[in-house]
Formats: structure tokens, sequence, C-alpha cells
């Protein structure tokens, strides 16, 4: 790669690589990075908390116990998996920030061919983000706070709908009052961490057993298992031997048929509801044989070894969607990472020091923020000071962000697979947020029942509730820090005027929600958030690579181990996002 662009620059100005549509960079002094003491480690966390916070959302919450409760932990390496390439991803766009000022975001549209082009390539990408699935599920364990049950999804559908709708409301405040907007969302975002994850480790301590723990700490590395449909009859000899009985019933299980919808309750020629084809007065989705109330058939078995024994496994593709969700938002996902290299920004860290921060609509006259970044001149002096500063970040990362995350994960997961029976779905998609809370309550008893199940409720609504914001600001904010940048209008406006632009995009963000939050259901949100998200991580891995690699000097550039890293990452999610989309097709367009 040619290194031309990096002596493109006279004395006392800034290197100049890449794309002339954006400013070159000013040039500035880089500041020291600040000491890190056991005494004063509270001080010296930044963007990890809010992310690991914002971390806890769709995918732990919703998508991780719905897998695991029917499947085991024997998925969780997927998860895994996604979190460490996006724990590489954040490092590294944190590294571009560092050193500019700027977000990764801005970096991507200095590259060739240009900002107009990347403006029609991430608008594409960005499209799972205007799918509020974390909105439609907050509805559910808000009402049942309130009402203390949980609601009926039919008969208080538009109740729900409406919660919603004013769950996105109320949750903009933090991004119009207040002062500095990352101040706002990392306070919120500590109270959601700590609160969450204290409850789940009191229920983890008091109720879970050894053998829970096992199972999940065995997905986790249990690399190569899928989600198959399979009897639980292995050798065929019509006895339920020892290891057979996968879910614990007691029961010799078979592969239960699936019906199809066969009532047309709309009459308008398509069936979309379930009769009662044994008159107990319940829908039959299902052909019970064992009367259970659970579809048999589902369960994990590991590809490669079923490759070994020259087969291969009959994997559930009805499932590979909430996989694909489960990787997508298992942390942040898709663009959701990007802020990573606001925040390291608006955090201070390295040259955002001399760029400012986006102020608040209402509170923040005395932020203002830079329409051009600033970089350092790399020498012996400055190098050192650099590198102080990368570990920082690393630390950050590795030791806040990343275990915030998998034990997101572990969490959630725990709930599902302790108090839920093997196999268990979920009967409407609005009930996925509190699909536990009834069973922890039955397992505690009377005594300290509701006092659980009000905990369990109520940090569904902090999981997802409290993301709402965090997630709007993420995607106003990676818009906004690059068209301030490379907008010939926008550069034209004051610096302080940033807080009337980003007041203007929220206004239009929440409109647009509302009416998507009207239409449609959670899950629905999340699985078509999830099949664009994947898509969207893999190509951001790769051109986050590229900036790294092409307009940082020499000196600070990501060695060959991070970058074979990243590289691998993102062909992980574009893997999965391309099974995925495959299946889909077939299912929807081919096999009709």
């Amino acid at each position: 790669m040619s290194e031309k662009p990096q002596t493109d620059s006279v004395a006392g100005l800034a290197p100049y690589p890449g794309s002339k549509g954006i400013p070159r960079w000013d040039l500035g002094e880089l500041p020291d990075a600040p000491t890190f003491t056991w005494k004063n480690w509270i001080g010296m966390v930044g963007p990890g908390l809010l992310m690991g916070g914002l971390a806890i959302g769709g995918g732990e919450w919703l998508m991780g116990p719905i897998i695991t409760a029917k499947f085991g932990g024997g998925l969780l390496w997927l998860a895994l998996f996604s979190l460490l390439g996006q724990l590489i991803y954040n490092i590294e766009i944190s590294r571009y920030a560092l050193y500019t000022g700027e977000p990764i975001f801005t970096g991507k549209f200095r590259t060739l061919p240009g900002p107009m082009f990347w403006v029609g390539v991430y608008v594409l990408l960005d499209l799972g983000t205007l799918f509020p699935y974390v909105a439609s599920a907050s509805a559910t364990p808000l009402v049942a706070l309130v009402t203390g049950e949980l609601p009926d999804p039919i008969k208080d559908e538009a109740l729900l709908r409406n919660v919603a709708i004013g769950v996105l409301v109320v949750s903009m405040i933090p991004l119009v009052i207040g002062g500095k907007i990352y101040n706002g969302l990392k306070l919120l975002m500590a109270f959601k961490l700590f609160t969450i994850l204290g409850f789940l480790f009191v229920v983890a301590l008091l109720y879970s057993t050894r053998s829970t723990w096992s199972e999940i700490v065995a997905g986790f590395v249990q690399v190569g298992n899928v989600p198959v449909l399979k009897g639980e009859d292995l050798n065929g000899d019509g006895v339920l031997n020892e290891g057979e009985d996968w879910d614990g019933d007691g029961h010799l299980d078979v592969v239960e048929e699936k019906y199809a919808m066969d009532l047309d309750t709309d009459n308008d020629g398509k069936n979309d509801d379930w009769s009662d084809r044994n008159n107990d007065g319940k829908k039959d989705k299902f052909n019970d044989v064992d009367g259970d109330g659970i579809r048999d058939g589902s369960r994990t078995e590991n590809v490669f070894a079923a490759l070994l024994e020259g087969r291969f496994p009959a994997i559930d593709t009805t499932m590979i969607a909430f996989l694909c969700a489960l990787v997508a938002i298992s942390g942040g996902g898709g663009l959701g990472n990007s802020p990573i290299s606001n925040y390291t920004r608006d955090q201070g860290w390295g040259m955002g020091a001399h760029v400012g921060a986006i102020p608040t609509f209402i509170g923040g006259h005395q932020y203002q923020l830079s329409h051009v970044g600033m970089v350092f001149e790399v020498n012996e002096e400055s190098l050192p000071r650099w590198k102080r500063w990368y570990n920082h970040v690393r630390r950050d990362q590795l030791f806040v962000w990343f275990p915030a995350c998998v034990f997101g994960v572990a969490l959630p997961a725990m709930l599902s697979l302790q108090f839920l029976p093997r196999g268990f779905e979920v009967d409407n998609q609005w009930l996925a947020s509190v699909m536990t809370a009834d069973a922890i309550r039955d397992h505690v008893g009377d005594r300290w029942g509701y006092f659980f199940w009000f905990m369990t409720v109520f940090c569904g609504f902090l999981v997802l509730g409290f993301s709402v914001a965090p997630a709007t600001d993420g995607f106003i904010r990676r818009w906004i820090d690059v068209f301030w940048t490379a907008s010939g209008s926008m550069r034209k406006l004051d610096p302080k005027s940033i807080r009337y632009v980003y007041f203007g995009l929220l206004a239009a963000y929440t409109i647009w929600s509302a009416v998507i939050l009207y239409i449609s259901k959670p899950t629905t949100l999340l699985l078509i958030a999830g099949l664009f998200m994947n898509f969207a991580m893999g190509a951001t891995m790769l051109h986050s690579l590229f900036v790294n690699s092409l307009l940082l000097p020499r000196e600070l550039r990501p060695n060959w181990f991070s970058r074979l890293c990243l590289f691998l990452a993102a062909m992980f999610f574009f893997a999965v996002a391309t099974i995925s989309t495959w299946i889909t097709v077939q299912e929807k367009f081919v096999n009709v």
C-alpha cells in the first residue's frame, strides 16, 4: 500500500491522506494519558461502561433466553464468537479516534472514492437501526410493573403498542436535557448495568445449580453446535437409555409434527391462526404426542462430529433467523459499536481532548464540537504517550466492556435454563421479554416469589427501556459527525450549533420509530434488524481495517495479529448473514 498520502503535508500542517472531499486535519499536541492505579480505577472507566450497559439488550435478554430455553446452552458459542470479534473491532476503531479526535465513521468517509459514495453504502448497512425492537419489547415489562401481572398480548396489544411509543418518547429526554449527552448516558448505563447484573448474581447464587452453569460454560466453547430436529432414540432400540433423555422429561421423545395455520380469522383469504384439533380448548400448533405442551424434537448436534461420522446433521432451518439475530445483537451489533469511537472522543481521550463533544439541546451551551479532527506529529515524545492511551483503551474494553457482555449473555441464559422446561417456546412475541418471570416466582415460593417476579420484570424493563436512548444516540451521532465534517454547508455553522442539528435529526428519528412501533411486533422487528446488522458488522470491520491501514501513520497502525483477527471476525459475520439470507430466501420464495 502506498505511503505517499502520509507525506502529503507541508511544514506546520497535518497530513492529508484519502479523499479531499473532507478537510485536512488540524495539528496539535497529544496530551498524556492518565496513570492507572487501583485507587482511581472508577475515574478511569470510559466508553466501555456505557457500551457495556447498552450491550445487555435485545440479544441478551430476548434472543439468548429464547434460544437457551429451547436448545439449552449449546449454541452460546455463537454469542461468544460475536463478542470476541466486536472486542477487537472496538479497540481498533478507538485507535483511530485517539489519533484524530474523529469517530471512525468520519474516517471511513475520508477514504476514496469519497463521502457521497459512502453515504449510499452506509445508508443501506444502517437500515437495521430503523427497526426499534428494544422500545417495542420494553412495553410488556412496563405494563406488568404497573398492573402487577403480565398483560394479555391479544387483548392488550393496542395498549402495548401505545406504551412502546411512550417509552420511546420519554427515552429521548436524556438526549435533550443535561449538558454533555455522553455524561448523561454513562450514568444511565451504569445504573442499568449494576442493577441488572447485581440482581441476576443474587438469583444465580441462591437458586441456580452447578449443572446449569456447567452447561452455560460448555456452551460457550462447543464450537460447531447447531440446532437440529432429532428424536431421542439414538440407537433405535425403542427404549429410553442413559444419555438419551435430552430434555429430562422421562419420555422417549420423537420429532413432533408442526402444524401449519388452518384458520382464517379475518377472512382475508390467508390462514393466520391454529384450530383446536383435539378439542381440549387450546390451539394446536403441533402434534403433542406426549401431552406435555412442549414440541419435542429440537436439540443441538455438533456439525464436526457428524461429519466425522460421514453424515450432515438435519439442521432446523426455522431457527436460523433467531441464531442470526443472536449473533447480530449480542454486544452491540451492526453499526451499533461504532459510537465507541465517538464516546472515546467525547470522553476527552487522546486527541479528543482538543475537539469537543455533542451537547444536549437544553443545558449544553458550554459545549461545542469542532468541524475537523486534530492529529499529532509522531515522534519520540508523542509515541510513548500514544502507547499509554492505546493501553488505556484496551484496558477499558477488555476489563469493562467484554466482561459486562459475557455476563450479560450468561446470566439471562441462566434464567431460562434454570427455571423453564427444556424446549419451552414463548406463546406470543409480546411476552418474550418477561418469559421467565412467572417461572421464577413459582420456584421461589409465596414468601419471596413476588419480589423476584417484580425484579425480573423490572430488569427486563431496564434492559430494554434503558437501551432506547443510547441506541438512538448512536445512530444519530454517527451520521451527524460525518456531515458535520464532510458537508460544506454544515462547516459554515457555528461549532455550538451542533445541538440544533442533533435535535432536528432526533425528532425525525423519533417520529419514524413511533410509526414502526405502531405497525410491528417486537420479535419481528428484531429478526429484520438482525438480518441487516450482520452484513453491516462484517462490512464495517473490513472498512475500519482499511482506514487504520491507510490513514494512520505507520507507527500507529494495527499489527498483523490485530489485522488478522479483525478480518476473520468480518468473515464470521458475513458467513452468518449469508447463510441466514440464503435459507430465508429458500423458504419464502423457492420452497413455496
